[in-house]
């Protein structure tokens, strides 16, 4: 801490100048004592970047200031945080890695500060046509973890009569740094969470989570009389499959199956990986005889796909597949699950390769 108060004299004298030293010591103090309270007592996001963005319009007054976050599959910055006027209008707006001031900042991994944007040539104009604001003036610092640039955090518009000084942009850089930690700790929270209700070889949903989101759409439909149907598939005699190309080969067809199923799924869909080869597919607010149809076409798509083509393997293979609705079937988690498995195990036990549904037997395929 002691260092902490040596890197920014200043920082109470900025906002109050006629501050004492005892004033100003317990506002450097104050500062960071709230940012380390906000990320040991909270690991969501939104509670850590609140406090930041409190301290940067306490102490550093922008007319607007933004968080940008890196999303990297694009190469694009993105506005995570807006706060100012004309905020509003950034939600859609994209800087790509090198562009303007923020997109320099981003990829090269430094600190800008820039007095006069008429005089910079990486000043990107587009931002403020959408915003109809004027631009004077723009600090930015990389919001960086280890060696990794997460995003940017920049203020537009922060000079004062002394100007942007020194103890301001190392004030400016702390709070980043807080930042890059509460984004990572976000993260690594967000990865465990993924890792334990999602499984390994087909990224799907596994068993466990299924329970969870059965009897959350149990409770919905209740609540606004909506319909829900469940949908099992087994794969047909797939141990012949690990038993001839390897077990390898095997996770592999599971988990190009699994990428299949959930491509032919809504958005308000759900698919799970069961256990071993079974896959099951939630399907919210659907009759039964829509199930159905969505059963056949699946069991069609598995039944005509040539499988890991990629590695040269072009492998078929069959489905055994079983349909049961709530509440048409089964008002309860349970009987559902049950109905819609006893259903697949009636074209398991008969002559596979079929789609059959509770009550009603073995169905016509497509």
């Amino acid at each position: 801490m002691e260092e902490v108060k040596q890197q920014f004299p200043d920082v109470e004298r900025r906002r109050n100048p006629s501050a004492s030293p005892e004033k100003r010591e317990a506002g450097q103090v104050a500062i960071f004592q709230e940012l380390g309270k906000a990320l040991t007592s909270s690991l969501q996001l939104d509670q850590v970047l609140s406090t930041i963005m409190e301290k940067i319009d306490q102490f550093l007054r922008p007319d607007n200031w933004s968080l940008l976050l890196l999303d990297e599959a694009k190469q694009e910055l993105y506005f995570e945080l807006a706060i100012g006027k004309a905020s509003q209008s950034l939600k859609d707006v994209r800087v790509k890695m090198g562009q303007g001031i923020a997109g320099w900042v981003a990829q090269h991994g430094e600190a800008v500060i820039v007095p006069d944007v008429s005089k910079d040539t990486r000043f990107f104009a587009k931002v403020d046509e959408k915003t109809k604001m004027e631009t004077r003036s723009i600090v930015a610092v990389p919001v960086k973890f280890r060696d990794t640039c997460l995003g940017v955090i920049e203020l537009i518009n922060c000079f004062d009569g002394d100007g942007f000084q020194d103890r301001d942009l190392k004030l400016l850089e702390a709070l980043a740094d807080f930042a890059a930690i509460a984004i990572e700790n976000a993260r690594h929270v967000k990865r465990i969470h993924e890792l334990t209700i999602t499984d390994d070889c087909t990224s799907l949903y596994n068993a466990r989570h299924m329970a969870v989101i059965l009897e959350t759409e149990i409770y919905r439909s209740r609540r606004y009389n909506y319909e829900f149907s469940l949908v099992f598939i087994d794969l047909d005699h797939f141990k012949q499959v690990n038993d001839t190309h390897g077990h390898l080969t095997g996770s592999k067809l599971l988990g190009e199956i699994g990428d299949a199923l959930k491509n032919h799924c809504r958005l308000i869909d759900f698919a799970f990986r069961y256990g071993g080869d079974e896959f099951v597919i939630l399907l919210p607010q659907t009759s039964k005889d829509n199930a159905l149809h969505v059963a056949q076409r699946l069991h069609k798509l598995i039944r005509e796909t040539s499988w890991l083509t990629k590695d040269n393997m072009n492998i078929k293979i069959t489905a055994s597949i079983g349909v049961a609705a709530y509440p048409q079937d089964s008002r309860t988690k349970e009987g559902v699950m049950h109905l819609a498995d006893e259903a697949m195990y009636l074209v398991k036990n008969t002559n596979r390769d079929s789609v059959a549904a509770a009550h009603m037997g073995i169905v016509k395929p497509l």
